[in-house]
């Protein structure tokens, strides 16, 4: 009974992942056909004659490797913009405590109602009082923060227990240390995450890159497609393979990040106890106290005496101490 139901997931699975294939297999198929098979009814599985001519054309036609370097420096940009902003305001709302920080979060939560659409005047108007109009700069600064990734991560940053950042501020850690040494590497699956969706989003962006831009030079992959398809009529062979060109290269790039995913997710636990460890070991080698190590204050020998911590947990077998009581 186990082995059927076991079966029958798989085969479950099967299915889903050949549907979900299906769609992309038949735009590969279809971008190496002739104009006349292509439009053949029934339709081919197969295409007699391989004919890679389609893709001669889109490049011709339109400059997509230029498209695509915009799109990947567009798309890097933003994410990295987004991740630094959103790593420091998750930090402020998670952990500092200042008058009205609560009221403001909410504030900045609702302003998710408002959706995109209705601030694309106010955004344009912006852009082209600063100058900005048609380059690669309109494309990146009205995405370099946002609240909603700002709430998944603040809410990611409560779960991580306060006696971690209360031993690092007693040891002499700051909350710059603290954040990057600690909470960021804890936080790892949510940072992945965060960062697929919103290179996603970004290299997918259409709406404004049709507004902001007016030269071939500061178009994206998305906006480029659709200059190509206008320009050159309905011919799906060549549409199909100027498709290809550009849904391939982003279906590639989040297939290993997926994978950095769930791997960050089982090492998260422990990545910064084994660092302490290492630490540890590091400080018993060279002679010097161990104890709470990473955040030790190395040049403060009063340090250990006003208060330490106890926390224990275990990561891959590995017992480690982070302070101790003396």
């Amino acid at each position: 009974m186990k082995t059927a139901k076991k079966s029958f997931a798989y085969l479950v699975l099967i299915l889903g992942a050949l549907i979900m294939v299906l769609p992309f297999f038949w735009m590969i198929i279809s971008s190496l056909k002739t104009a006349a098979e292509v439009n053949t009814t029934p339709p081919t599985f197969w295409p007699k004659e391989l004919v890679f001519e389609n893709y001669v054309y889109a490049f011709e036609k339109a400059p997509f490797l230029r498209y695509f370097c915009n799109s990947l420096l567009v798309t890097i940009v933003c994410v990295a913009c987004t991740m630094f902003t959103t790593i420091l305001a998750a930090f402020a709302f998670s952990r500092l405590k200042f008058p009205g920080r609560d009221l403001l979060f909410s504030l900045l939560l609702s302003l998710m109602m408002i959706p995109f659409e209705m601030l694309i005047i106010t955004n344009y108007t912006t852009i082209v009082k600063l100058g900005l109009n048609d380059t690669l700069i309109a494309l990146i600064l009205p995405f370099t923060s946002s609240i909603f990734y700002t709430y998944i991560l603040r809410n990611f940053f409560l779960a991580i227990p306060d006696s971690l950042y209360y031993s690092a501020r007693v040891d002499g850690a700051s909350n710059w240390r603290y954040l990057w040494r600690v909470m960021v590497p804890m936080s790892r699956p949510a940072l992945v995450t965060i960062g697929l969706l919103d290179a996603i989003a970004c290299w997918n962006s259409f709406l404004w890159t049709v507004i902001a831009t007016n030269t071939k030079e500061v178009r994206t992959l998305p906006f480029g497609l659709y200059a190509f398809m206008t320009s050159s009529g309905i011919r799906y062979e060549r549409l199909m393979a100027a498709s290809t060109i550009v849904v391939v290269p982003s279906e590639a790039s989040v297939m290993p990040l997926s994978d950095a995913a769930r791997l960050s997710s089982v090492a998260a636990d422990g990545s910064v106890m084994i660092s302490e460890a290492a630490a540890q070991e590091k400080n018993a080698a060279a002679g010097r106290p161990t104890g709470p190590g990473e955040f030790r204050a190395q040049n403060d020998p009063a340090a250990p005496k006003r208060c330490r911590t106890f926390f224990q947990s275990q990561c891959d077998g590995h017992s480690t101490a982070v302070g101790h009581c003396t």
